[in-house]
């Protein structure tokens, strides 16, 4: 008959907290840093660094779960503030300088849910590429 296929059930546990982006937390504490919110029309990338720069933990709504056109929105955005918001304060971050980029709908919506869940806003900027001048036109078409 050949051989019987065992089917080994995974946790559910492990596997939301995966998908809800509840990972392990870095060790060393952290009372302030900066906020560097992407936010494009197909995804919201979230990443929270030390004053110097230096990368502490980053998510995002396609890392959460989100699939397709709905990674771009403000609601997922605030899924993936909120869940980091909360991994920032249990390393201990009180406030935070946000850097915004990009044109996307969640960026407001990050940063709204940053403040609703206790983390002190002290600037907010705005380092969105814009063209000066654009490319160079085409050459006159020749008939």
């Amino acid at each position: 008959m050949g051989k019987k296929r065992i089917i080994k059930k995974s946790s559910e546990r492990g596997a939301s907290r995966v998908r809800q982006g509840i990972g392990r937390l870095p060790k060393r504490k952290l009372s302030t840093g900066i906020l560097h919110i992407q936010s494009t029309y197909n995804n919201a990338l979230l990443t929270l660094t030390d004053k110097e720069g230096n990368a502490v933990m980053q998510l995002s709504s396609g890392a959460m779960g989100f699939k397709g056109a709905k990674k771009g929105t403000p609601f997922a955005s605030s899924k993936v503030a909120g869940i980091l918001a909360d991994k920032a304060k249990m390393i201990g971050v009180k406030d935070v300088d946000v850097i915004v980029k990009g044109v996307g709908a969640g960026r407001e919506s990050a940063i709204r849910t940053f403040a609703n869940k206790g983390i002190g806003i002290n600037l907010i900027r705005d380092i969105t590429p814009i063209p000066h001048n654009g490319p160079r036109p085409p050459k006159p078409r020749r008939v």
